[in-house]
């Protein structure tokens, strides 16, 4: 009798990582898409988080075709780096907020399709960026989970990510709750550091001038210490050499002091 080997039917299911489409459909939308996965991973490096754009995710375990490929997805409590797609039944967890740089062409596709599958995941936010202002009033719109559906976000806040979303020509800018403080997208981060190597070179030349003129000054005070000891010196050897006069007028029986 011959010994049957059980069939792993999931390991025969293959998931695709491309479908050879393109990732964005104008510059803008693509450097709004990276933008906003540089500044979020950067935002994020020190949490147990991970940050994937444009990468399928995959919603059903044994189905390769139900499957969606967010713009940026952020999710909380995951391993880090990157993934060549994700699986939500192998990692988990759910994205916990999600932006797609949107445009009229997409719109029945985010506003509609996205946001309720989105709605029916649990992603606690959904975000449409729309770059050019083709069909977003004011072209950023978010989306809050109450319960089980989707409510308009009306505070501008991003919940999970603790930041305060704001339109900045065809970006999104990033700014921290709790301080205020912007995140800085990557031309303005190489920006910040190139001044701060700047102010850390002045700031070592100012040192650099100061140590200088304190040694200016250490010489200035060993050369008038110097001066000082030459002149002591001179008037000991004057004063010897008074002394010695005065011992030889005596051998001579003539008082010194008697002299004018």
């Amino acid at each position: 009798m011959t010994a049957t080997v059980p069939v792993n039917v999931e390991s025969e299911i293959f998931y695709p990582s491309a479908d050879g489409q393109p990732v964005a459909e104008t510059y803008d939308h693509l450097y709004a898409l990276l933008t906003t996965l540089e500044v979020l991973k950067q935002y994020l490096a020190n949490r147990q988080a991970t940050v994937l754009a444009n990468q399928f995710l995959y919603y059903a375990q044994g189905f390769p075709k139900l499957r969606v490929a967010p713009d940026v997805m952020v999710i909380f409590d995951v391993a880090l780096g990157g993934r060549d797609n994700y699986k939500i039944w192998e990692e988990g967890q759910v994205p916990i907020v999600i932006f797609e740089m949107t445009s009229f062409g997409t719109k029945g596709q985010d506003e509609i399709f996205k946001k309720t599958l989105y709605e029916q995941l649990g992603v606690k936010e959904y975000w449409l960026f729309d770059p050019k202002g083709e069909w977003v009033e004011q072209q950023l719109r978010g989306y809050r989970l109450r319960g089980e559906i989707y409510e308009p976000i009306q505070d501008g806040r991003s919940e999970p990510l603790q930041l305060r979303l704001v339109v900045e020509g065809r970006l999104i800018g990033f700014y921290r709750e709790n301080t205020g403080e912007k995140l800085l997208i990557p031309n303005e981060l190489a920006e910040a550091l190139r001044q701060e190597v700047l102010a850390r070179q002045q700031a070592e030349g100012l040192a650099e001038q100061e140590r200088q003129r304190a040694e200016q000054e250490r010489q200035r005070a060993e050369q008038e210490r110097q001066r000082a000891e030459q002149e002591r010196q001179r008037a000991e050897q004057a004063e010897l050499q008074i002394e010695q006069l005065k011992a030889r007028l005596r051998s001579l029986n003539v008082d010194p002091d008697t002299i004018q």
